[in-house]
């Protein structure tokens, strides 16, 4: 995983724990929506990252 990818897997982590720990209701409902734009861009950054090897053979 790139470096970016790592950053927005742990940002997500961190604000859906927060979420959970919380007892005001709009600011869990606030750490949830980042969470969910945290693992959206964590996908994102998982998908655009991928490196394919192409290795053909040229004779």
């Amino acid at each position: 995983m790139t470096k970016s990818a790592w950053l927005f897997l742990t940002l997500t982590l961190f604000t859906g724990v927060v979420g959970l720990n919380i007892t005001s209701q709009d600011t869990q409902t606030t750490a949830f929506i980042a969470s969910g734009v945290f693992g959206s861009l964590w996908l994102l950054a998982i998908i655009v990252g991928r490196r394919f090897k192409f290795d053909p053979v040229l004779r």
